[in-house]
């Protein structure tokens, strides 16, 4: 069973198998592509989830710190000296905006290299099949 596809090799000329050996590169050129498209475009989906949490700490801190600031300085500088109010309450924006950071930052490092791993291996596997298949037909 294993001969019969090999005679069929032999009877075809080397200039089919070389046309038909360029169009499975093509083919293969053209799916390992559209892999690594959709591979990419998963990595930017999460690494934009990272990036909108760091935006929306920097937005969050700039109008909290605009809006509520006075407001706390106000209140806390009735029970403390008015610099020690400025004081805390800088201390507690900083606090929450290194908490978003963390946030943002960890969600970030979940997507790993920007680099498509499953295309990379993919095309690894490709080369050694062609390689594998070029030995075979030039015997």
């Amino acid at each position: 069973m294993t001969a019969q596809p090999v005679d069929r090799l032999k009877e075809r000329s080397t200039g089919e198998l070389i046309r038909e050996l360029s169009e499975q590169v093509r083919t293969l050129a053209r799916q390992e592509i559209e892999l690594a498209k959709a591979e990419m475009t998963e990595k930017g989906k999460h690494a934009g989830v990272g990036a909108g949490l760091l935006a929306g700490a920097a937005v969050a801190g700039l109008l909290t710190l605009g809006a509520m600031t006075a407001v706390l300085i106000l209140a806390l500088a009735e029970a403390i000296p008015a610099w020690g109010a400025a004081l805390v309450v800088t201390a507690l924006w900083a606090m929450v905006a290194a908490v978003l950071a963390l946030l943002g930052r960890e969600r970030l490092g979940e997507v790993g290299q920007p680099m498509p791993e499953k295309t990379a291996e993919s095309v690894k596997e490709d080369v050694q099949w062609l390689k594998g298949r070029t030995r075979s037909e030039a015997t």
